[in-house]
């Protein structure tokens, strides 16, 4: 049995407003609000056929039907619209991107909420493991005689900042010296080599007083090179999901709740493939995830993946403006990252 045009027809109409409603859709519903020349009879028989085909399922006693995985797959794939941002969505995303990118972390936390907020769904922002990241510079700032902050930027942009208590005296050009002398030494290195490198003895000096600061410093910069390659996940949205008809059970959104917080649902991100990927329903491995679809994006700082940016939620999503939102938003990371975070003058 082949799905010929009115079949496609009946399908993208089910499809589109199951997503709108949550309700299941009736010939008499498609007949009426889709103007497809043909009657209900007609449309219920072709319903029995896609039904026969699994595209379609039957749910309780209800005349309508609700799109299955399969339908969904049919419909991003083949089916779905192109849904073009309007300009003011384009804007806002533009400028609250520019406004926090100037440090990776903060900038994909702050993706993570703006996109949960253009989208109604539970999002996500990732970054990729930092094994193959590079240091780009270290800065050491003086708080008090006591206190210094020690910042390290990596090549993708991550920042970590740590704040440690020195009791050997200091002056600011000393921290100024040492500053450039560190970015001198690790400048390009890769952060798991740099974790290999014998580093108080590159910092022997006839400055003693050079030597003792070098000395206080950099244990605490080792323990913060090893946490720049860290994975971290930035969740936001979780309580969208009792706004969704899917998830009106407690227990159900309970679970979505749980799963999302367990370190596998991590795991499962990193893991995916780079590039714009969709899974549906049964498509998704995880037993636990069979109920929702998942979309990733991968965003990229000079043309190197560091993150993944998506959205989880019931297959009954609107695909095509979810996706163009994301991928919006993954194209213009970089572009914010790369001009430091400049307000957009739109």
């Amino acid at each position: 049995m082949n799905l010929n045009e009115r079949k496609l027809q009946i399908l993208q109409a089910i499809v589109s407003d199951f997503i709108r409603s949550a309700e299941p859709v009736g010939s008499r519903t498609l007949s009426r609000k889709y103007g497809m020349g043909i009657s209900p009879a007609t449309i219920r028989n072709e319903m029995a056929d896609l039904e026969e085909m699994g595209f379609l399922t039957h749910p309780y006693t209800s005349a309508g039907r609700v799109p299955s995985t399969k339908a969904y797959r049919l419909y991003v794939d083949d089916l779905m619209e192109r849904h073009e941002l309007d300009e003011e969505e384009k804007r806002r995303i533009r400028k609250q991107l520019n406004l926090k990118a100037l440090e990776l972390d903060r900038t994909m936390e702050h993706a993570a909420r703006l996109l949960s907020e253009l989208t109604n769904l539970t999002s996500f922002a990732v970054n990729q493991s930092q094994h193959e990241d590079y240091l780009k510079y270290v800065k050491i700032i003086s708080v008090d005689e006591n206190t210094v902050v020690l910042v390290l930027v990596s090549e993708s942009g991550k920042v970590s900042n740590t704040t440690l208590k020195i009791k050997v005296a200091y002056k600011e050009d000393q921290l100024e010296l040492l500053s450039k002398v560190m970015t001198y030494n690790y400048k390009g290195r890769k952060l798991t080599d740099i974790l290999t490198m014998d580093i108080i003895r590159n910092f022997e000096s006839d400055i003693e007083a050079m030597s003792r600061l070098a000395e206080s410093i950099m244990p605490r910069f080792m323990k913060t090179l090893e946490s720049m390659l860290d994975t971290e996940l930035y969740l936001d949205g979780l309580m969208n999901i009792f706004t969704i008809p899917e998830y009106n059970d407690i227990e159900k959104a309970k679970l979505f709740l749980e799963m999302v917080n367990k370190k596998d649902f991590t795991d499962i991100l990193i893991n995916r493939e780079n590039g714009v990927i969709i899974t549906i329903g049964d498509e998704n491995a995880d037993e636990i995830m069979r109920d929702c679809s998942l979309i990733t994006a991968t965003y990229a700082v000079n043309g190197k993946p560091v993150g993944k940016l998506g959205v989880i939620g019931p297959t009954r999503m609107q695909y095509n403006h979810v996706t163009s939102v994301i991928e919006y938003m993954t194209e213009h990371l970089s572009e914010a990252f790369i001009t430091g975070g400049e307000e957009d003058e739109e």
